[in-house]
Parts: structure tokens; C-alpha cells; sequence
């Protein structure tokens, strides 16, 4: 498993992913909004996750000036969910953005509160991940 920044090289590969899952990403790689999208990824702190070389998941992050770090989308290959892929890029960004507070934007409360996140309003706080 790799994690690694995102560049415009990898846009292909994740929009395919992104055609690849439920109806609510095509307002981001349908026609109307593939462009606009693309350059969001660009102009954001974002992240992929490769799989035996082949992009399984992202995370699009937009950092506030010190802040905070805010999340916006999370995505995991539904094939390779469970294997804690989500769960490593929300590491990756919150250790990229250390010494801020991250907050995570979503639908997907179980999901979040599994991670041990902490609720605050309509949004998450998410927490690093200890140390053993």
C-alpha cells in the first residue's frame, strides 16, 4: 500500500474510480462538473491511495490558513474496503497539516465514529491515531 500527494497525472485513474461508485460522485466526474472538479483536486491538499499501482482510494482536504484542515471526500474502493485505506489517508493528511485540528464534512457518521472521531455540531473532529 502506498499513500502519496495526488497530482494531475493520477486524474484519469481517479475518475474512473470515482464513475466506478454511487450516484452522488457523478455530479464530480459527470460532464458538468469534471472540470471544475479537476481543478478543485489541484488546488487542494489531496491524496491517493495505491494498491498494487492502481489508485483504490482519495482523500480531498483543504487547509485554512492554520486553521484547520477540513475533509471533504473521503472515497475507498468498495472492493477494498475494510483494509483501514480510509483510515490511512486521514493519517497521512493529519500528519502533513500536524499541530492543527482536522474536521471531516460527511454523511458517513458510523464510519467516522468507528475511527473514534468526535462529534462536534454537524461536523467531525478527527483525532491521530495513538501511538502503541
Amino acid at each position: 500500500m502506498e499513500i502519496r500527494k495526488y497530482t494531475a497525472a493520477d486524474e484519469a485513474a481517479l475518475f474512473a474510480l470515482l464513475r466506478g461508485e454511487v450516484e452522488e460522485w457523478e455530479e464530480y466526474h459527470g460532464p458538468a462538473g469534471r472540470e471544475r472538479y479537476a481543478q478543485a483536486l489541484i488546488g487542494s491538499a489531496a491524496y491517493v491511495a495505491l494498491l498494487d499501482g492502481e489508485i483504490c482510494g482519495f482523500v480531498r482536504c483543504r487547509e485554512d490558513f492554520g486553521f484547520g484542515l477540513y475533509v471533504h471526500d473521503l472515497l475507498v474502493k468498495r472492493e477494498c474496503r475494510g483494509r483501514g485505506i480510509g483510515r490511512m489517508l486521514m493519517e497521512r493528511a493529519m500528519t502533513d497539516f500536524a499541530g492543527q485540528a482536522a474536521y471531516v464534512m460527511s454523511d458517513e457518521d458510523g464510519y467516522y465514529e468507528r475511527l473514534g472521531y468526535r462529534r462536534i455540531g454537524s461536523v467531525f473532529e478527527a483525532v491521530p491515531a495513538r501511538e502503541p
